[in-house]
């Protein structure tokens, strides 16, 4: 398995016109409401927090001499920069739905700057190494394992494909930052810690907002189905819990979980054809 990133992978930012249906479906993934907000909930931390990212890896920045990860460390500030656009337009249509998408991101919006504010600038950086590691496995099982967005809305699928390519090609660019300029194990995995609770808290926050909202909030088939879906048997979740601990690893590196053929996969659907107009 490959234990640093591959040579020559190219990083560049995809400026995608994703017309979101307007008004957006309440229940746009299968018209069930527990997928879909589980996933509204997850974007409205994108903004805030990929603006958090950008800024932990500038801190950085200058102290980066490999010619090869200067020029990722900017694809991965476009990437991060046109995901936080989008995901803002994506929070916008939450709003116009009906959702207090404002009292969502108000407790994370204290949080990083708190910790912009108070903590060292190496942990910052670990914890986008650790927020980075979530998304990047959620984005390979995304891309592999059609459960995750079957008979969802196309427009949305297409949203969350192209955000799951991207956090593919760039999931290891602040990890390989992380190593240069620190590469504390016991710092990556404390951040990691901390990054899961608050993760999972934010996270089953915005759900339940938008399912109380709803008026689903108390119906147990709801949260049943929901949790049997993520948990079960045959749940997306379970699969990730072994690659996700490998995150502890003291030799860990991000593309030890070699998905490189996912990016040229659906490198395809979304990059145009050579000498196309």
């Amino acid at each position: 398995m490959a234990s640093t990133t591959p040579k020559g992978l190219a990083i560049r930012p995809r400026q995608l016109d994703f017309d979101l249906p307007q008004p957006m479906p309440r229940h746009w993934h299968g018209g069930d409401a527990f997928k879909s907000h589980l996933f509204d909930a997850m974007s409205m931390l994108f903004p805030d927090g990929e603006r958090f990212f950008i800024d932990s890896v500038r801190l950085f920045r200058d102290r980066i001499d490999d010619p090869l990860l200067k020029e990722q460390i900017r694809g991965f500030i476009g990437q991060e920069g046109h995901h936080s656009r989008e995901h803002l337009v994506y929070s916008q249509r939450l709003r116009d739905s009906g959702y207090d998408v404002d009292y969502l991101e108000r407790g994370l919006k204290r949080r990083l700057g708190f910790i912009q504010k108070h903590f060292p600038a190496r942990l910052q950086l670990a914890a986008t190494c650790a927020v980075e590691h979530l998304t990047a496995i959620m984005a390979n099982a995304l891309l592999t394992d059609p459960r995750w967005l079957e008979g969802s809305d196309p427009a949305m699928t297409r949203l969350w494909r192209w955000h799951a390519l991207e956090e593919t090609e760039h999931k290891a660019v602040a990890f390989d930052v992380f190593q240069t300029v620190c590469g504390s194990p016991w710092l990556r995995r404390r951040a990691m810690l901390q990054s899961t609770f608050f993760f999972t808290v934010d996270s089953l926050k915005g759900l339940i907002h938008m399912l109380k909202r709803d008026g689903l909030l108390w119906n147990w088939r709801v949260w049943r189905d929901g949790l049997r879906w993520l948990w079960g048997k045959d749940g997306i979740y379970r699969p990730l819990v072994r690659v996700y601990l490998d995150f502890y690893k003291a030799d860990f590196h991000p593309w030890q979980h070699d998905n490189l053929h996912l990016v040229e996969r659906y490198r395809r659907d979304f990059d145009p054809e050579p000498g196309s107009a």
